[in-house]
C-alpha cells in the first residue's frame, strides 16, 4: 500500500510545484515515489524538463517515476475491462462490436477513470508514495468524494427499488429472466449478486483509505493574497466533506506567516522559499514530513459511540452554509456545494438526531 498525497489552492499559487518537490524530496530519501498528472496539464512535464510520458510509469531519476494520464487513454483501457465482465456474466455479450477507441469521455468520467488509475497503482505494490497533480482542485475533491458518493447511490437504489411494490412484484420473475441472460445466475447461493457484491468492497476499502491519514492526505497550498487564502479555507472545508484528511499549509516566503496562520489553525503552515533557478534543493529542503504531520491533523470525522455524538470537522464554512438533513436511516451534511451522506456505526444507524450545534469549526450532533 502507497501513501497517497495531493495538493489542494487557487490556480496559479504553485501546487504542481509542490508536488514536484516532495516527489524529489521523498525520492532523495529512498522512497519509491510515483508522480501522476494530467495530460490537460502541461506544467508537469515541462517544469520536469522531461518527454516521452504516457500513462506507463517512466522513471525519470532513481526511485522517481512519472506518469500522465490521459482521459481518452484510460476509457480505451477500462472498456476491455467492461467486455471482459460481460463475457464473463452474460451470456450473449452485447458490447462486443463497441470499442473503446470510438468513445467519447463524458463530463466526470475523466475524474472517475483517474481515481481507477490511481487505485491500480496503489494495489500494485510498486510505490511507497503516489503523489497526484490534479488540473483543478475541485476536480481532485470530486475524485476522492467518489467512493462515498457511489457506494450511497448503490446502497440506496438497490435498496429502494427492493422494498417499492415494484420490486417486490416482479422478483419471483427476475429469476428466470437472469438465468436466461447472465452466466451462473443462482439468486440462493448469492452469484447473481456477485458483481454488485464486489462493487460494494470495493467502494468501501475506497472509503476506507481516504479516511486513512496514514494512506492519503492533502496539503494546502497559498500565498498571502487574500482570495488566495480563501479558497484555500474553502477547499479544507470541503476535504472534510470528502472525508479527505488536510495535514498542514504550504505558503510562499514573501507573505507574512503571522497572517496566514492565523486563518488555518490548529494547522502547522510552513513557509516555503521560491525557486528562481534550475535547482530545487532549496525548495525541497523546507519541506515538511507529510506523512507524521498528517496523523496529527484533526480528523474530518470523529464518532463517540459512548457520548452518542459525531463530530465533523468543517473549517471555512460558516453556520449558515451547514444543513443537517435525515431521511431514515440517512444522514445528509451539506456544506457550500459539497454534500456527504454520512457512513454511521451500527450503534446509531437509524438513530433520530436528537440535536446539532456549530461549534469551533466543528458540526457536532447528538443522537
Amino acid at each position: 500500500m502507497s501513501f497517497i498525497l495531493t495538493f489542494l489552492g487557487k490556480g496559479g499559487t504553485g501546487r504542481t510545484t509542490a508536488a514536484i518537490a516532495a516527489a524529489k524530496a521523498l525520492s532523495s530519501q529512498g522512497q519509491r515515489v510515483l508522480l501522476l498528472g494530467h495530460e490537460a496539464e502541461l506544467g508537469l512535464p515541462l517544469m520536469l524538463e522531461a518527454t516521452g510520458l504516457t500513462t506507463e510509469p517512466k522513471e525519470i531519476s532513481p526511485k522517481l517515476s512519472v506518469a500522465i494520464l490521459s482521459a481518452s487513454v484510460l476509457l480505451e483501457q477500462s472498456w476491455a475491462q467492461v467486455k471482459q465482465l460481460e463475457t464473463q456474466y452474460l451470456r450473449t455479450p452485447f458490447f462486443k462490436n463497441v470499442f473503446g477507441q470510438e468513445l467519447g469521455v463524458l463530463p466526470g468520467l475523466d475524474s472517475a477513470l483517474a481515481l481507477y488509475s490511481l487505485k491500480n497503482f496503489d494495489s500494485s505494490g510498486l510505490y511507497d508514495v503516489i503523489i497526484y497533480d490534479g488540473y483543478s482542485s475541485a476536480a481532485t475533491l470530486r475524485m476522492f468524494g467518489m467512493p462515498e458518493v457511489l457506494s450511497w447511490y448503490l446502497r440506496r437504489f438497490r435498496q429502494v427499488f427492493a422494498e417499492s411494490d415494484l420490486g417486490k412484484a416482479v422478483s419471483p420473475f427476475l429469476q428466470p429472466v437472469a438465468a436466461a441472460v447472465l452466466n451462473n445466475a443462482d439468486w440462493t447461493s448469492g452469484n447473481f449478486s456477485q458483481p454488485f457484491g464486489m462493487a460494494d468492497d470495493e467502494l468501501s476499502q475506497g472509503q476506507r483509505a481516504i479516511a486513512d491519514p496514514s494512506r492519503v492526505a492533502a496539503y494546502l497550498i497559498t500565498t498571502e493574497d487574500p482570495l488566495a487564502i480563501k479558497t484555500a479555507e474553502y477547499l479544507w472545508g470541503s476535504a472534510q466533506q470528502a472525508n479527505l484528511t488536510v495535514g498542514g499549509v504550504l505558503v510562499d516566503r514573501s507573505a507574512v506567516l503571522g497572517s496566514v496562520e492565523e486563518h488555518f489553525k490548529p494547522l502547522p503552515v510552513h513557509s516555503l522559499p521560491n525557486r528562481t533557478d534550475e535547482s530545487w534543493q532549496p525548495l525541497t529542503q523546507h519541506l515538511p514530513n507529510f506523512q507524521q504531520e498528517a496523523l496529527k491533523a484533526p480528523k474530518p470525522m470523529a464518532v463517540d459511540v459512548a457520548q452518542r455524538q459525531v463530530k465533523l470537522f468543517l473549517p471555512g464554512f460558516a453556520k449558515s452554509q451547514v444543513q443537517l438533513t435525515q431521511y431514515g436511516p440517512e444522514l445528509t451534511i451539506a456544506a457550500g456545494d459539497q454534500r456527504r451522506n454520512l457512513f454511521l456505526p451500527q450503534e446509531l444507524k437509524g438513530q433520530k438526531v436528537t440535536g446539532a450545534k456549530f461549534q469551533d469549526g466543528y458540526l457536532i450532533i447528538s443522537f
